[in-house]
């Protein structure tokens, strides 16, 4: 990956991972839980939600890879169930809120790039443009990625809280069990099996293709 559209992406990569870590603190106090609250992890500052794994390690060697495919994670906040008021409803809307976050980043990264598209089209496209607008285009992508990919049912996953919930009894267990897994098991499926997940991830293509064609209405 060349190194500009690096240092373009990664900024954005990282402020993405930080909202969605944020959206979940948020909803977790507002449920009932000030965990994440009382260990300053309700901040748009990166440095408490950085993970070396996630947030270094794993996007560069991605960067590194053929093709443009990137993502990563921040480190997760800390919450406590029990203290929600519900903590079954609780727990799904503190998990789906990290969700949620990204899906409204990539219409706002969506909406600023049909607006620079506009504007360079009144102005002319001039480098701080440009580069600009390469940025607004990695938030669409790099948002819907941590949207769908955060869906994969496989703990620890913000879906994988969907899913504990509606499994029955007997089998919760095993179910949250498997999560001392989950990270070798997508990692597996990141470098080992990159087209598989890449299918896994499909919606995020044809969502990006349909932000584009918005953003073209305005050229």
């Amino acid at each position: 990956m060349d190194l500009t559209l690096l240092f373009t992406l990664l900024p954005v990569l990282l402020m993405s991972v930080v909202v969605h870590e944020v959206a979940h603190a948020l909803v977790a106090k507002w449920e009932g839980d000030d965990t994440a609250h009382r260990l300053g992890r309700i901040t748009l500052n990166p440095i408490p939600h950085l993970d070396t794994m996630g947030s270094i390690v794993v996007p560069l060697l991605l960067a590194a890879l053929p093709g443009d495919f990137i993502f990563g994670w921040a480190k997760p906040v800390p919450v406590n169930p029990r203290n929600y008021r519900d903590p079954v409803m609780g727990d799904i809307r503190v998990s789906l809120a990290g969700i949620v976050s990204n899906l409204i980043l990539a219409v706002l990264f969506t909406l600023l790039l049909a607006f620079l598209q506009w504007l360079g089209t009144k102005i002319g496209y001039g480098t701080a443009l440009s580069v600009i607008s390469q940025a607004a285009y990695f938030g669409i992508f790099i948002n819907l990625i941590l949207a769908f990919f955060n869906l994969i049912p496989i703990p620890p996953l913000d879906g994988s809280h969907v899913v504990y919930h509606l499994l029955p009894q007997s089998l919760k267990l095993k179910y949250r069990e498997f999560g001392r897994y989950g990270i070798g098991v997508i990692m597996l499926l990141v470098f080992v099996v990159p087209d598989g997940f890449r299918i896994l991830l499909s919606p995020v293509y044809f969502l990006t293709d349909l932000a584009l064609a918005f953003v073209g209405m305005w050229v």
